[in-house]
């Protein structure tokens, strides 16, 4: 369910936009948003697991949130990370 580390430094790595950077809208959001994509899966096998439901509908609304703060302050930033994340908006 969780992303492993190798795979959360490599998104970090991808979206980071100077070096050393972790806490970035941008990092935030990829790492967030592959961890969305995790239990979306798991919710295909899991149908009932509601306790795990509750986590990721607050991911999401975390997520929304970063996007709606990269909006405001950079249009561009934000249409260019949505375009890289596959996010449809």
């Amino acid at each position: 369910m969780s992303i492993t580390a190798e795979r959360k430094a490599q998104l970090i790595k991808d979206y980071a936009t100077k070096p050393g950077d972790t806490g970035s809208p941008e990092v935030q959001v990829a790492v967030l948003t592959e961890r969305i994509v995790n239990l979306t899966e798991h919710f295909k096998i899991h149908g009932k697991d509601n306790h795990s439901r509750r986590g990721l509908l607050k991911m999401v609304s975390q997520r929304r949130s970063l996007l709606d703060y990269v909006k405001a302050k950079d249009e561009q930033r934000y249409r260019s990370l949505i375009e890289r994340l596959g996010i449809r908006r």
